[in-house]
């Protein structure tokens, strides 16, 4: 039979899939509907019968075409703007969203206790010494709690047997020492201790969850159901052995303080967080604990999907992959019982708090020695005192979605280890909220050492100010590092030299313009250009773009000088950093560069910023 090419070719219609817009959309259909249905309709025109088809096809194509490319979008992290869609990819890049950090502190811990004679000698009565247990609360003025992270043992003794803690003499009666004043350091934390309870029906469910009331959770201290199980937190729930730190009582203790346990973890669970919500979640496994699942070869009939009218001539298996979610290898699911968890949460840039400020004993736990009278516990506790002759730090509000993203990039290629520079700055900011937390951070080559890189790191107080992070951090930092380092690499923590500057300038107004407004509005475009977080280290300034920030605003005719200069010691009753800076020397075509693991940091706008109308 011979074949019409002529009706044929008629069907092919030749379709463009570039347009995207509206108006390209609506002009390509009207081209097509001109050269296709011309005898069946003329009039296109914006009044016409034909325009409103073409409107409401170019108008759907349009839409489409958004959601299509806002779909796309946010499958990237580096496009997507949905918070939720953030929070899914930065959690897919291996990036645990922290809460905001709490600070830590260390503190003097003193008690007076009665003096005792021994060898013709008044020493400390050593029968009467307590144990300040740890979670015992200390409050600043402002109402801030800070909790003892460990125990503080006034009995303990060295090798000599001397009592570690430093001793002075109290009060005295002629020259015969009444008491003695025992002093040990302790480390605190403003992270408060909460616990709640979760009543679970008696029905199976799979990968339960439960969230926790508060906002801010920043370490989960235990999980432990009614029939005292515990539920150990893993990283991920495939993961079936925890580490369990146990006291070390061997010979060796004075070398080695703590033992490392491997256990099976059976119950298990795994947290996350929620930046948008601010909440903390539980996930528990998929196992029934009545189930039995001792198979190393399940059987695949077991989990085959029914099939209706099946006959026995039917050769295959549909295996339902959704039965193999209940076996014990993912963990238990709890049921029919109660859920205790006891978690830490609290944290920010407020709990920085200056030396002198920790010095009320909130609560107080202590275990003293038994036989000892109840007149003197009583007085020891009254005794007590504790004062942070330091500041505290590590404290720092949670990052938003911006910096989740940007730690996210870093940390997408880094697969749980450090090799590249981005790898170690991604775990830096990724430290556990609970350990504290770092403001800024930068790497660099060690000069001295080929096979050490410098890690400087900086942070701030209460008052947003960068400061010196703490030995406590510095010390958590290192640990948390070594965990992910390769084994031929070594880390230098340094802190960050920080450079405070001042600005001045004189310009010429335009009449017409009041002269406060002016230098008012130079003064807070400057003080945003410098403000903390546009700053990191080893990052120069660019001169030209504050004299175009000083020209570009509105009233302002000509520039006449612009000068910055170092802000050191004392000035006018402000203090700053004692690093002296040479400010002409570092001046590279056009860009103020600051010393080798330096941050610039304008420390005062109020009184940092000067500015003349001439």
């Amino acid at each position: 039979m011979a074949r019409n090419i002529k009706k044929e070719v008629s069907k092919i219609k030749e379709v463009s899939y570039s347009n995207k817009d509206f108006n390209s959309l609506r002009r390509e259909l009207q081209n097509y509907a001109l050269t296709h249905f011309s005898d069946n309709i003329i009039d296109f025109s914006d009044a016409s019968l034909g325009g409103l088809i073409l409107d409401l096809g170019a108008y759907v194509g349009d839409n489409l075409m958004y959601y299509l490319d806002h779909q796309f979008n946010e499958n990237s992290i580096e496009r997507a703007v949905e918070q939720n869609n953030i929070e899914r990819l930065v959690r897919e890049a291996g990036v645990d969203i922290p809460a905001a950090s709490p600070a830590f502190a260390e503190i003097d811990i003193s008690i007076v206790v009665p003096s005792t004679q021994i060898n013709g000698e008044y020493v400390p009565n050593a029968s009467v010494l307590p144990v300040v247990r740890k979670n015992s609360s200390f409050s600043t003025p402002e109402g801030i709690l800070f909790y003892l992270l460990e125990d503080i043992d006034f009995s303990e003794v060295d090798n000599e047997e001397n009592i570690t803690a430093s001793i002075q003499i109290g009060k005295l009666r002629q020259t015969v020492p009444v008491n003695f004043i025992l002093t040990k350091k302790g480390i605190v934390s403003s992270s408060q201790i909460k616990t709640e309870t979760f009543s679970i029906p008696d029905t199976y469910k799979a990968f339960r969850t439960i969230t926790l009331g508060n906002d801010n959770v920043n370490e989960i201290i235990s999980v432990t159901d009614s029939n005292g199980d515990i539920y150990h937190q893993v990283d991920t729930l495939s993961q079936d052995t925890v580490f369990k730190i146990l006291e070390n009582n061997r010979y060796d203790s004075e070398e080695v303080q703590s033992r490392i346990e491997l256990l099976y973890a059976s119950k298990r669970f795994v947290s996350t967080r929620s930046n948008v919500t601010g909440k903390t979640t539980l996930r528990f496994g998929a196992g029934s604990q009545d189930a039995y699942d001792e198979d190393i070869i399940p059987d695949p009939s077991e989990h085959a999907i029914k099939l209706y009218g099946d006959r026995v001539s039917f050769s295959t298996v549909t295996i339902d992959p959704n039965s193999f979610l209940t076996t014990q290898t993912l963990g238990i699911s709890p049921r029919d019982t109660t859920l205790t968890v006891t978690y830490r949460y609290g944290g920010g840039l407020s709990h920085n708090v200056s030396a002198g400020k920790i010095s009320s004993v909130n609560t107080l736990i202590t275990r003293f020695p038994q036989g000892i009278s109840t007149t003197n516990e009583s007085l020891i506790r009254s005794s007590l005192t504790a004062v942070n002759y330091s500041r505290a730090s590590g404290g720092e509000d949670e990052l938003t979605l911006e910096e989740l993203r940007t730690i996210a990039l870093l940390n997408r290629n880094s697969q749980n280890r450090i090799v590249t520079r981005e790898d170690l700055i991604a775990r830096v900011y990724s430290m556990p909220t609970n350990f504290g937390r770092v403001y800024r951070v930068a790497v660099s080559d060690n000069p001295r050492n080929p096979l050490s890189a410098q890690l400087h790191i900086i942070s701030r107080n209460s008052s947003k100010k960068l400061v010196t992070s703490s030995d406590t951090l510095k010390q958590n930092l290192t640990k948390y590092l070594n965990k992910f380092r390769l084994v031929s690499d070594s880390l230098d923590i340094l802190d960050a030299i920080v450079v405070n500057l001042g600005f001045e300038y004189s310009i010429t107004v335009e009449k017409g313009f009041r002269t406060d407004v002016v230098l008012g509005a130079i003064n807070a475009k400057i003080a945003r250009y410098m403000d903390t977080k546009n700053q990191q280290i080893n990052k120069p300034i660019t001169i030209g773009e504050i004299e175009n920030l000083i020209l570009n605003v509105p009233g302002v005719v000509t520039l006449l000088s612009f000068n910055i200069v170092p802000k050191v010691g004392a000035i006018n009753g402000n203090s700053y950093g004692a690093y002296s800076f040479d400010v002409k020397r570092n001046i590279d075509r056009g860009f103020l560069f600051p010393p080798p693991g330096g941050i610039f940091e304008l420390k005062y706008p109020n009184d940092d910023i000067a500015g003349r109308i001439l």
